[in-house]
C-alpha cells in the first residue's frame, strides 16, 4: 500500500481534523466497558487519534456518555436517562457480566474532555426530546473544544439546530445529506452551500456499497472528509485507506492501529 503523511489534509478540504484519523468507537470497547473513562484511555494507548461517543442528557442536564437511553443493557436499570439525575445515573455501574464490581461508570461529558484535553472527539447527539443542543454547544464552547469536538447526529433537526446557534467547528452530514450526496450530480453539489464537513458512512447502506473509490472521490470533490464506521477488520481499514478514506472508527483499535502505523513516513 502507498504511504500517506499522517496529520495532513487534501487541499479540498476544509475540516480542521487530521487524516488519516483512526477513532475509537466507543473506546476500546472490545476490551473494556464501552464508553467508560478507562476505555477512552485504553484506546488511546493503543494508538487510535481520536476517540467517538454517544450522547444522552439527565433530568438535572448533564450531559452524558452512553450509547443507550437508559441502563437496561449495561447496568441491569430499566430507567431513563433523561428522567434519572446526574447523582444517579453516575452511580450505575455498567461494567456488564465482564467487569461487574470494578468500578466501570458512565462518565459526564465534561469529564471527559478534561481527561483528553487534546484529543479530537466525535459525539453523537442521539438524544431529541428534552433538545440538549443548546447545553452541548454551551459546555463546548465553555471547556473551549470547538475546535477538536465534531458533532453528528442521526437526527437532521439536531443537526439543524446546531448550524443554527452558530457552532464554528466541525458538524457531520445526517442522513438526508448522505442519500443527497450519493444521488446529486457532482457538479451540482460543488455549487450548492455544504450543510456539514465530514460524511460518515457504513461500508455498505442496504445493497448500496459505499466503501468505493467513486464514493471517496466524490466527497472530497465537494470538501468533504470521508470516515467509515465500524471497521474491525485490518484488511478492509488497509483498503479504504487505501481508497483515500479519512478516517476509520472501530470497536478494536488495537487490531486496526498497526494499519495506521504503517502510513508513517
Amino acid at each position: 500500500m502507498g504511504r500517506r503523511r499522517l496529520g495532513t489534509l487534501p487541499a479540498v478540504l476544509r475540516c480542521n481534523l487530521p487524516t488519516p484519523l483512526l477513532y475509537a468507537h466507543r473506546g476500546a470497547a472490545v476490551e473494556l466497558p464501552e464508553n467508560t473513562l478507562p476505555s477512552f484511555a485504553r484506546a488511546l494507548a493503543l494508538g487510535a487519534g481520536a476517540l467517538e461517543m454517544d450522547l444522552h442528557m439527565t433530568s438535572d442536564g448533564v450531559i452524558v456518555v452512553s450509547h443507550d437511553p437508559d441502563g437496561r443493557r449495561l447496568a441491569g436499570v430499566p430507567r431513563a436517562i433523561r428522567d434519572t439525575p446526574w447523582v444517579e445515573v453516575r452511580a450505575w455501574d455498567v461494567g456488564g457480566e465482564r467487569h461487574r464490581g470494578q468500578g466501570f461508570h458512565i462518565p459526564s461529558f465534561e469529564e471527559v474532555l478534561r481527561a483528553f484535553p487534546d484529543v479530537p472527539v466525535n459525539v453523537d447527539v442521539k438524544q431529541q426530546r428534552p433538545a440538549m443542543v443548546q447545553a452541548l454547544l454551551e459546555l463546548v464552547a465553555r471547556e473551549r473544544a470547538a475546535g477538536r469536538v465534531l458533532i453528528a447526529s442521526f437526527h437532521a433537526s439536531t443537526l439543524a439546530e446546531v448550524r443554527r446557534r452558530g457552532y464554528r467547528g466541525v458538524t457531520a452530514l445526517g442522513t438526508t445529506d448522505v442519500l443527497r450526496l450519493l444521488g446529486l450530480p457532482r457538479l451540482w453539489l460543488t455549487n450548492t452551500p455544504r450543510r456539514g464537513d465530514a460524511a460518515q458512512l457504513p461500508t455498505k447502506l442496504g445493497p448500496l456499497a459505499l466503501g468505493e473509490q467513486w464514493v471517496v472521490d466524490k466527497c472530497h470533490a465537494v470538501g468533504l472528509r470521508v470516515d467509515y464506521w465500524t471497521v474491525n477488520d485490518p484488511g478492509e481499514a488497509r483498503r479504504l485507506l487505501t481508497l483515500g478514506a479519512d478516517g476509520v472508527m472501530t470497536d478494536d483499535p488495537g487490531a486496526i492501529a498497526p494499519v495506521f502505523a504503517g502510513l508513517v513516513g
